[in-house]
C-alpha cells in the first residue's frame, strides 16, 4: 500500500494491523536535539487507549510505546524515529465465523476489490487500531510546536444530538467523552450507553482549536493549510466531513457578514471576527485556527444487518466482539495528533524556504 506516509518534511509512515504483532510509526524529518522521552508520547496514547471506560471498547491494550531508534541520551538525533506498540489483547477468534462476508459500513468489500486479499482479523489495516501510531507521531510533532508556543486542543462538541452549551477547558480531561461541558458530557454518556444496550451505536462532532500559530504558515494553491487539515482529518477512519471556521454556515451568509474586518490588536494586525477559522488564501492569519469534524456511528453493531458473502450469497450478520458504541471520544486525540503533524510539517517547510531565500 503506497499511501501509508503523510507529510513532506515531517514525514509519518504508520504500519501494523489490528490483530497483528503490533502497530507503530516511522517519523522522519524530526530536528536533532529535541528532548524526547517515551513518557512524552505515553500521555497522549493514554487518552486514546481502549478499555478505560464504559463508552469504549473492552479491548485492553496498555499501548506502552517503545522508542526503537532516533533518540540518544534523551534527545533526538535527526535520524528516523521508530515508535512501536505491541498488541497484547488480541482475540481474533471473534472474527472467525464472519471472515467470509462483508460487514456493512466496513472496508471489507473495498479492500477485497482493490487488493484481492484482506486481513479479516478486526479489519486489519483499516481498523481504528492504526490510529494509535498516529497519536504517537503526533506527540513528537507537539514537541516541535511547543518550542514555537503553539498549543492544540481537541474536544467533543456533540454526540447523538446532545451538544455542549458551555465551555470549560478544565473539564475536557475529566469526563470519558472529552467534552468541555460537564452536564452535556453526562447526557452524552447516557445516550452512548442506551445505544449499546440496544445493540447500536452513535456518532458526533469534534472540534480542534489551535492557539499561537503565527501568520504566514501554509502554502498557496494546492497545499493550502486548510486543504492539508482537511486531508489529514479526513484520513482518520470514521470522519465524514471537515469544516474550517464557520464551515457550511458560510453558504447562508452575505459577504458583508462573512468577511472578517482587519484591526490592530495588541500592537499587531488581527481580525475582528474569525469566520475564516484563522486561514485566508490557505495561509494562517495568526488568529485561532478552528476546525470541526463529523464522525459517523461505529459500524460494528450487535443488531442484525443484511449483507452478502464473498461469493455474493445474501446473509444476515450480528457483529460480536469488543467494539466502541461511539468512536467520537477515541477520535479526539487522533484529530489533535493529525493537526499537530500538519503544523509541524508546515513550520519545518517554512524554515527551509527562509534558508533557501537567504
Amino acid at each position: 500500500m503506497a499511501a501509508n506516509t503523510f507529510g513532506r518534511v515531517f514525514c509519518v509512515t504508520t504500519f501494523g494491523e489490528s490483530h497483528g504483532y503490533g502497530v507503530g510509526a516511522v517519523v522522519d524529518g524530526v530536528p536533532p536535539g529535541l528532548s524526547l522521552d517515551a513518557s512524552d508520547i505515553q500521555k497522549d496514547l493514554e487518552r486514546r487507549r481502549p478499555g478505560k471506560s464504559g463508552v469504549s471498547s473492552a479491548r485492553r491494550e496498555p499501548d506502552r510505546v517503545e522508542i526503537v531508534s532516533g533518540v540518544f541520551e534523551g534527545r533526538t538525533t535527526g535520524t528516523p524515529l521508530l515508535l512501536f506498540l505491541k498488541n497484547e489483547d488480541v482475540r481474533s477468534r471473534d472474527y472467525e465465523k464472519i471472515k467470509n462476508l462483508y460487514r456493512p459500513g466496513h472496508a471489507d468489500y473495498t479492500y477485497d476489490m482493490k487488493f484481492g486479499v484482506r486481513d479479516w482479523r478486526g479489519g486489519g489495516r483499516a481498523s481504528g487500531r492504526e490510529t494509535a501510531a498516529r497519536v504517537a507521531a503526533g506527540a513528537v510533532a507537539k514537541t516541535i510546536l511547543e518550542k514555537e508556543g503553539i498549543t492544540i486542543t481537541a474536544y467533543t462538541v456533540e454526540i447523538a444530538g446532545v451538544r455542549v452549551r458551555t465551555f470549560d477547558s478544565g473539564e475536557i480531561d475529566h469526563n470519558p467523552v472529552f467534552a468541555p461541558d460537564g452536564a452535556a458530557a453526562e447526557k452524552m454518556v447516557s445516550m452512548i450507553e442506551s445505544a449499546r444496550k440496544e445493540g447500536d451505536s452513535v456518532g458526533g462532532m469534534i472540534e480542534v482549536s489551535v492557539l499561537g500559530c503565527p501568520p504566514g504558515v501554509g502554502e498557496p494553491v494546492f497545499d493550502k493549510l486548510d486543504a492539508l487539515f482537511a486531508h489529514a482529518i479526513m484520513s482518520i477512519g470514521g470522519v465524514k466531513s471537515v469544516e474550517i471556521g464557520c464551515g457550511i454556515g458560510c453558504a447562508r451568509m452575505r459577504g458583508s457578514v462573512y468577511n472578517d474586518p482587519f484591526v490592530i490588536r495588541g500592537g499587531r494586525i488581527g481580525t475582528k471576527g474569525n469566520n475564516c477559522g484563522g486561514i485566508l488564501g490557505g495561509i494562517s492569519t495568526g488568529e485561532r485556527i478552528l476546525l470541526k469534524a463529523a464522525v459517523h456511528p461505529t459500524p460494528s453493531i450487535a443488531r442484525t444487518q443484511d449483507t452478502v458473502t464473498e461469493e455474493g450469497k445474501p446473509v444476515s450478520v450480528s457483529i460480536e466482539g469488543r467494539h466502541d458504541p461511539c468512536i467520537v471520544p477515541r477520535v479526539v486525540p487522533v484529530a489533535e495528533a493529525m493537526v499537530a503533524c500538519v503544523l509541524a510539517d508546515c513550520l519545518l517547510l517554512q524554515r527551509r524556504i527562509k534558508k533557501s531565500g537567504g
